[in-house]
């Protein structure tokens, strides 16, 4: 179990993320259109899993629209922002905001987050996910790997875009 903190209190996770140069677990998330996704809907790319507890959030919002800008321009890589929010929800935030950058993919039917080491086990956000960014290469190998601290603040954008290369 991963410690984190959410507005200064401990939170524990459901576990660890998987490690720097291990193959990514397997995942199957929800689309916007309802429908499974998994890492081979973006075979051949790069990926950056960007993981939020909610984009009904200040932080989870912005972190969002921060990788949508900087993914601008990548054909090689896909941004996924991943979340246990409804699919609705997700499409309604990004078509209100002008997000075409990134694709959100909702956590609400599937073991994603305690399969990542992700799920919160406590803090009043118990069952949502923490703050986390995972960056996979084309062949979904993990090359970078972020548990935000206090999940409260953003990730480290720099660190997740350089890892890519």
């Amino acid at each position: 179990m991963a410690k984190v903190t959410f507005k200064g209190n401990p939170a524990q996770t459901s576990g660890d993320l998987p490690g720097v140069g291990s193959a990514a677990p397997a995942l199957s998330l929800v689309s916007r259109a309802l429908e499974e996704v998994t890492l081979d809907a973006y075979q051949g790319k790069k990926k950056i899993l960007n993981i939020v507890p909610s984009l009904d959030t200040g932080v989870c919002a912005t972190s969002t629209r921060t990788f949508n800008q900087k993914a601008a321009g990548r054909d090689d890589t896909v941004v996924l922002v991943i979340s246990k929010d409804l699919p609705f929800a997700q499409k309604r935030f990004c078509e209100a905001e002008g997000i075409n950058n990134v694709v959100s993919l909702s956590a609400f039917r599937s073991g994603f987050a305690k399969d990542w080491g992700v799920e919160l086990l406590d803090t009043p956000l118990k069952g949502l996910t923490a703050r986390a960014v995972v960056v996979l290469d084309a062949s979904n190998k993990v090359l970078y790997t972020e548990l935000v601290p206090e999940i409260t603040q953003e990730p480290n954008y720099d660190g997740a875009l350089a890892a890519l290369g």
